[in-house]
C-alpha cells in the first residue's frame, strides 16, 4: 500500500526536516505544504524538486533521478532509494559574532543578526544539506554562523578600525554587499545584515578619539609614550600615592589641536575680547596670545608709541621700560624716512621694512 510522506511536527524555525526512510516506491503520496519544497538526494547529488501540492511518485515528476535510475533493471517496478528532504521558503534570522583584527592588527569584537531565505531549494540541498551534513536546523544554523563569521573576520581585516569603529549602519551595508553573493551560491537569498555591536580594546578606542579630534600619528604615538611613562612612574617603588594622575589628567590637553571649523557663537560677556586677528576667535580681555592658534594678540602701535628691541611689544609713548619683558627702551625720534625707497621707517629699526636697506644709527 503506497505510504504518505510529509513534513509534519512543522515547528516555527525549522529551516529542514529530513524523512527517515530512504526506500521510496512508486506510487507512494509526497505531500508538500505551502512555503516548501521537498528534495530527492542520491549519492551526494540533489535531483528533482517539488513544490507545494499532492504529488503521487511516477517517472513523469520526477525526470532526474528516473535518469540515473534507468541504468537499473526493472526501476520501474521495485523501490528505489533515495533521501527526501523538507526545505522551508519562509524568511529566517542567524545570528553571528566572533573576534577579529582590521588592516591595522587592531583587535575588534563584533556581533548582530542576518535574515536570509531558501532561494533555490535544489541548489541549496546539494551545496549546504548534503554537501555539509546538516540535516537540521540546529546544524544548518552552526554552519551558517560559522560561514558569516569566517567571512566577516576576513572581509572586516581590510579595513582600517577607524573605518567601522562605531559605524553600525555602514558596515551591516558592507557586509550585506560583500556576503551577498557568497549566500546566493548556495541557494540562499541573503535579505539583511545588521550589526548590533562593534568594539575594540580601551587603547584602540583611546586613539580612535585622538585620530578624530584631528591629532596626528606622530603626537598621538608620543601621547601614548608619555602616558606609559606615567603609567611606569605611578607603579615605581615608592611612589606617592595618586603619582602622576596630574600628568594623566592634562594629557588631552597637550594634543588639542586648532578649530578649523567655525566657531560657535560666544556670549556677550566673551564678545567683549579681543578677537585674534589671524583666526577670528574671540579671547578674554587682557589676553596677549590667542588661546585658539597661539598668535599674537597684540595691539597696533599707539601714536607715537615705542616698540621694544627684544619682544617687539608696542609700548605707550615716553615710557623708559618694556611693559612686557622689561627691556630698558631706547628713546627715538619720531619716524623717519628711509633714504633709498622713501617709505616711513619706525624708530629704532636697523633696517626699512620696506626694502630692506641699512640705515643710519
Amino acid at each position: 500500500m503506497p505510504k504518505v510522506i510529509q513534513w509534519k511536527n512543522y515547528r516555527e524555525g525549522d529551516i529542514v526536516w529530513r524523512y527517515p526512510i530512504d526506500e521510496i516506491e512508486w506510487g507512494d503520496v509526497v505531500i508538500v505544504e505551502e512555503h516548501q519544497a521537498a528534495v530527492f538526494f542520491r549519492d551526494g547529488k540533489a535531483y528533482d524538486v517539488l513544490r507545494a501540492g499532492r504529488h503521487v511518485l511516477t517517472t513523469a515528476n520526477l525526470p532526474l533521478l528516473t535518469k540515473v535510475l534507468s541504468k537499473i533493471a526493472g526501476y520501474d517496478k521495485v523501490p528505489f532509494r533515495a533521501t527526501i528532504i523538507f526545505v522551508s521558503l519562509k524568511q529566517f534570522q542567524g545570528r553571528f559574532g566572533a573576534r577579529g583584527q582590521t588592516a591595522e592588527l587592531a583587535p575588534i569584537k563584533f556581533f548582530g543578526s542576518f535574515w536570509f531565505r531558501v532561494e533555490d531549494p535544489n541548489l541549496f540541498v546539494q551545496e549546504v544539506v548534503g554537501g555539509q551534513g546538516a540535516y537540521t536546523t540546529e546544524q544548518l544554523q552552526e554552519f551558517l554562523r560559522g560561514y558569516f563569521n569566517e567571512r566577516l573576520i576576513d572581509t572586516l581585516s581590510q579595513y582600517s578600525l577607524a573605518q567601522v569603529y562605531g559605524k553600525l549602519d555602514e558596515t551591516s551595508f558592507l557586509a550585506k554587499n560583500v556576503l551577498q553573493d557568497a549566500f546566493r551560491r548556495m541557494g540562499l537569498e541573503l535579505i539583511d545584515v545588521k550589526f548590533e555591536g562593534i568594539d575594540t580594546e580601551p587603547e584602540w578606542r583611546d586613539r580612535i578619539f585622538y585620530l578624530r579630534t584631528g591629532v596626528s600619528a606622530a603626537d598621538l604615538l608620543r601621547l601614548e609614550t608619555v602616558r606609559k611613562s606615567t603609567e611606569a612612574l605611578s607603579k615605581a617603588p615608592g611612589a606617592a600615592a595618586g603619582a602622576g594622575v596630574g600628568v594623566g589628567m592634562l594629557l588631552p590637553m597637550m594634543f588639542q589641536q586648532p578649530m578649523q571649523t567655525a566657531q560657535p557663537a560666544q556670549p556677550a560677556a566673551a564678545q567683549a575680547g579681543v578677537r585674534c586677528p589671524k583666526c577670528g576667535f574671540i579671547n578674554p580681555a587682557g589676553a596677549r596670545f590667542c588661546a585658539n592658534c597661539g598668535s599674537s594678540l597684540a595691539p597696533p602701535p599707539p601714536a607715537g608709541g615705542v616698540a621694544c628691541p627684544k619682544c617687539g611689544f608696542q609700548n605707550p609713548p615716553g615710557a623708559k621700560f618694556c611693559a612686557n619683558c622689561g627691556t630698558p627702551l631706547q628713546q627715538s625720534p619720531a619716524p623717519s624716512k628711509c633714504p633709498k625707497c622713501g617709505a616711513r621707517v619706525p624708530p629704532g629699526v636697523k633696517f626699512c621694512p620696506n626694502c630692506g636697506a641699512k640705515l643710519a644709527p
